[in-house]
């Protein structure tokens, strides 16, 4: 079992999927994690606190109204709290009973491939609707007036809603029940010192993106060098945060103006973490020139 640490509840997460158990149920705990993957986190009075302030998901397993009493508490917002989705010890149904919109609906959805039922109780997809939330994930996009949802989401049950994407430079004027979505698309470039840990990495990556005031649902790729493409703890971390790690060749790497000296000239490169993060943004702008976090180097790129 491992175990993470963030840096402020709802900002950023450490881990996607925490699974909370009784001892007499580990057993269970462990063919759900075979198909969901997760930490398995064995059942104690501060077991789903722990989970709230450190995993994006939750799957109790135990009586829905034992999930309650410990959740209630801990609820703060629906836009910071994790999923929680229930299941019974018979394996028989999956119940999101806390953010279904927000992964939990789709999270019990990919147990029932081990004949768990989903018990789906958000109105748009019991209806076979699809949400704001939804729509919005599949386009890889983030909801800036977040309180739209509620009529949004009301409208799409009576009807089909038009998705306008538009292209700036414009200035759009919108309604209270106008959901507006923003892509996301931030690019992390990493550097590191050889051997560096995987926990070294996640707190570099936590504390830039904490510069920018940007989660990490906002970050398209990780990218590092070719040089680096067998830094354990460089690929570690990605895989951590759940985000695909790209190398990229010395050729672009060389192609690219990193604007802040950087010590792979000695290597022959320009650098490592500037351009690796511009070489595969959109806008080919630098959010966060290279900073320096102990033994790990990052930069922020659109």
């Amino acid at each position: 079992m491992s175990w993470h640490r963030t840096i402020s509840r709802g900002l950023i997460y450490m881990g996607e999927l925490a699974i909370i158990a009784f001892s007499r149920n580990i057993d269970i705990a462990k063919k759900i994690k075979d198909v969901t993957g997760g930490d398995i986190i064995e059942y104690s009075k501060d077991a789903f606190m722990i989970a709230f302030e450190e995993y994006r998901s939750i799957i109790a397993i135990m009586a829905s109204g034992i999930a309650v009493r410990n959740i209630a508490p801990l609820i703060c917002d629906k836009w910071k709290d994790p999923a929680v989705v229930v299941v019974d010890s018979g394996l028989n149904y999956a119940i999101p009973i806390l953010g279904g919109h927000h992964g939990g609906n789709e999270l019990a959805k990919k147990l029932a491939v081990m004949g768990i039922i989903p018990v789906i109780t958000t109105a748009t997809q019991a209806m076979g609707k699809e949400s704001v939330e939804g729509i919005a994930d599949s386009l890889g996009c983030r909801i800036i007036n977040r309180d739209s949802t509620k009529k949004v989401n009301l409208a799409l049950l009576e009807s089909e809603l038009e998705v306008l994407d538009i292209k700036g430079p414009k200035i759009v004027v919108v309604e209270d029940d106008v959901s507006v979505l923003k892509r996301k698309g931030l690019v992390v470039g990493i550097g590191a010192n050889r051997g560096v840990s995987k926990s070294e990495v996640i707190k570099a990556i936590n504390a830039a993106l904490l510069e920018l005031d940007a989660r990490i649902e906002d970050v398209n790729y990780f990218a590092s060098a070719m040089i680096k493409e067998n830094e354990k703890g460089i690929i570690d971390a990605s895989e951590a945060f759940g985000k695909e790690m790209r190398f990229i060749s010395h050729d672009i790497i060389n192609s690219i103006h990193a604007p802040t000296p950087s010590r792979a000239k000695n290597l022959g490169l320009n650098g490592v973490c500037e351009p690796a993060a511009l070489a595969l943004s959109e806008e080919k702008k630098l959010l966060l020139k290279k900073r320096i976090y102990g033994n790990v180097t990052i930069a922020i790129a659109r």
